[in-house]
């Protein structure tokens, strides 16, 4: 496992204390993990991922990676509906460890309330908060 200083987390994105990540883009808002949460979970070898059109709440469980070391559950950071997912998980779930914030992003939500993106953390707010 890396230290924190070894691992990535951009300025332009959002975190939250399940360690997904949000980037908010016009109307839609794309999720993953954090580089973080991908380097404690260890080789990705399957995603689960939520259908297009199912629609979550905040703090909801919208699906599942399962590692060589675990399984865990995804939660949605902001709620709405799912417009995208990566389909390419499927067949490379790998991408997740390799480029969690490119090639391994996990969905794309229509937002149902945009200011719950307000409640997530700024890239120091959520290093703070991995320093414990």
């Amino acid at each position: 496992m890396k230290t924190l200083e070894e691992l990535n987390f951009p300025d332009h994105l959002k975190y939250d204390k399940e360690h997904e990540w949000a980037l908010f883009d016009g109307d839609t808002v794309t999720i993953g993990i954090s580089d973080y949460a991908q380097d404690q979970l260890g080789d990705v070898v399957f995603v689960e991922l939520p259908e297009v059109g199912q629609t979550f709440s905040k703090g909801d469980e919208f699906g599942t990676v399962e590692s060589v070391k675990a399984v865990s559950q995804l939660y949605m950071p902001i709620g709405g509906e799912i417009v995208s997912i990566n389909t390419a998980l499927e067949e490379n779930p790998e991408r997740v460890n390799l480029s969690p914030y490119t090639d391994g992003w996990m969905i794309k939500v229509h937002p149902s309330d945009t200011s719950e993106m307000g409640v997530l953390m700024e890239k120091q707010q959520y290093v703070e908060f991995l320093k414990g």
